[in-house]
């Protein structure tokens, strides 16, 4: 038997079985009802390794977001639904060029600071995005590719832009000393110059000006493009809109409301915000809240996090399995530091119980899990957690899985044929809901694939138990998860046949310890070659989460009839 929307019965006290609409039709509307109600409290607020900081109240980061926006629309006249690429780290600028990208009816295009020339190039093209904006450090790859790609204008900004001036003529000198910021090679505009161009053409109320044909985005419009691996081995765009996101932020406001104290909670924004759980959760819902953002630009090594948790009390994070392994294992961090934390919203990839258990028993703090997709704005569950004195417990009984579906999703299980399965059963994981994307861009036969009547085949397989309580025990899809990055086989696979002594290649995953998964790469060779020179071939193609960690050598790969590499006989192999 299905277990329909049994789950409702589970959520904590307050959590209703639909989420509460907000007032709003647009992301921007969110921006601008928070910078209202919080007003000169700090928004966002970056912490460098060394200590300094810089700061933008939440009306600071409106009125920038509304020069930012305001230069799109009247200074480089981009029509509404034209697509801006962001390529940077948790920086300052993230905020504003994200923020303002939504309220001039453009689409943000989140793109990871990782890619390689290749990856970056692939994505440029196909978002067919208009304006970069890219920190200078990247200069060299932008200036590389972006000849090649629709980009018209580039925006480059700094870490040092936003600080004060001693402070940004110190990590200038800094930046250029050790030659961090090479040149780009191509014109460009800084964004502290468009961010001046576009306030002179707000009017005195501090909103874009209007336009008679330009309305406000509605809950229809396309807000972002957030890309993810490809079964042709190219990465593809979840098309998400304002609607989506916004569904998903509600539901995140109902189920947190028995936690949750707006304007009060401070919290440290590691994962990198071009990340779909980092945007939606750290960016708009930690502003949304009036959440103070602690942005870590860089956290590798992981002691750049010390002066975040030292400086700032620090009331919730979100987290993926390698962070919440790694972190108690350094020198520098204490339980004190994580003394006002109510919670780790955890995701991304499976958090290992082991792993689980021992956070929770050196920091007293709760590891709130879920579970999400890019397709799905992310979030489609979430473990319930109640506030028990100054601490969070959770209403469960067991530890593991993945939580509860969101109110006003739902979710079934089902076999090979589409029949429902009944409770304890293995099904792929189908998903129905308003945080469920609109298709993938350009791609319409992918998007038939994963978009059934409505219902998103997720490729993930589960098993609920008689509370609604879901658990995920595979994946119908081959894809691998690195350290909460999604990496496709098949790009992975197309890269490595590149190589001219390359015969034929299959890549699965295998457990790893500190990543929960790593890339292997199963080879047939035409003559030797050293591993080192496949894996120097890699890293110039791949971002280095996707490259392989080992390689295995093997005279045939193993194939079924219609000559498709048999991935599960090799992930056997390699696990025995």
């Amino acid at each position: 038997m299905e277990p329909g929307r049994v789950w409702g019965s589970s959520y904590p006290e307050g959590v209703g079985q639909d989420a509460e609409r907000f007032p709003v039709e647009n992301l921007g509307q969110v921006v601008r009802r928070a910078a209202e109600r919080y007003g000169d409290r700090k928004a966002e607020i970056m912490v460098l390794p060394n200590g300094l900081e810089a700061s933008l109240s939440f009306r600071e980061v409106d009125r920038l977001s509304d020069a930012f926006a305001a230069y799109l629309q009247h200074v480089l006249h981009l029509q509404a639904g034209a697509r801006v690429a962001i390529l940077l780290p948790n920086a300052l600028a993230y905020p504003i060029c994200a923020f303002g990208t939504l309220k001039a009816g453009c689409v943000v295009v989140n793109t990871n600071p990782l890619y390689t020339a290749r990856e970056l190039e692939h994505q440029l093209q196909d978002s067919g995005s208009e304006v970069l904006v890219v920190l200078d450090h990247f200069g060299d790859k932008v200036g590389a590719v972006a000849p090649r790609t629709p980009v018209k204008t580039i925006v480059v900004t700094s870490i040092a832009d936003f600080f004060p001036l001693w402070s940004r003529t110190l990590i200038k000198a800094k930046v250029k000393f050790a030659g961090m910021a090479p040149p780009l090679g191509l014109p460009f505009t800084r964004l502290t110059r468009a961010l001046h161009e576009g306030s002179l053409c707000l009017v005195p109320e501090g909103l874009v000006s209007a336009e008679p044909d330009r309305p406000e985005p509605t809950r229809d419009s396309l807000a972002l493009l957030q890309y993810t691996g490809g079964t042709t081995g190219l990465s593809k765009g979840a098309m998400l809109t304002h609607g989506n996101l916004l569904a998903n932020l509600e539901q995140i406001a109902e189920i947190t409301r028995p936690y949750m104290t707006y304007g009060e909670e401070t919290v440290l924004t590691v994962l990198p915000m071009y990340h779909v759980i980092a945007f939606t959760i750290n960016l708009f819902y930690g502003f949304h809240s009036g959440s103070r953002s602690i942005l870590v630009p860089n956290p590798r090594p992981l002691k750049n996090l010390h002066p975040a948790f030292k400086n700032h009390d620090i009331t919730w994070m979100t987290a993926v399995n390698t962070l919440l392994k790694a972190l108690p294992d350094e020198p520098w961090f204490q339980p004190a530091l994580t003394r006002k934390m109510l919670g780790v919203f955890a995701g991304g990839m499976q958090t290992h119980p082991a792993v689980l258990q021992r956070w929770e028993a050196v920091t007293g703090c709760l590891v709130i899990e879920g579970f999400g997709l890019s397709e799905t704005s992310p979030l489609v569950t979430f473990n319930a957690a109640v506030r028990s004195g100054k601490r969070l417990r959770r209403t469960m009984p067991q530890v593991g899985g993945v939580g509860l579906p969101l109110p006003g999703t739902d979710v079934r299980l089902v076999d090979e044929d589409g029949n429902s399965v009944g409770t304890g059963e293995h099904g792929e994981i189908l998903v129905c809901g308003p945080q469920v994307m609109q298709g993938y861009w350009n791609q319409p036969v992918e998007s038939a694939h994963a978009l059934v009547d409505g219902w998103l085949h997720t490729g993930d397989i589960g098993r609920f138990d008689a509370d609604g309580y879901l658990e995920i025990t595979d994946r119908k899809k081959d894809m691998i998860i690195v350290s909460g990055f999604n990496v496709f086989p098949n790009e992975v696979e197309a890269c490595i046949a590149l190589h001219a002594e390359v015969a034929d290649v299959a890549v699965v995953g295998v457990p790893n310890e500190v990543t929960g998964e790593a890339v292997r790469a199963f080879v047939v060779l035409r003559s030797d070659i050293p591993v080192e020179e496949l894996k120097a071939h890699c890293r110039s193609l791949l971002a280095g989460y996707k490259v392989p960690t080992s390689f295995n050598f093997l005279a045939e790969i193993p194939k079924n009839a219609v000559g498709k590499a048999l991935r599960r006989e090799l992930r056997a192999a390699a696990r025995a």
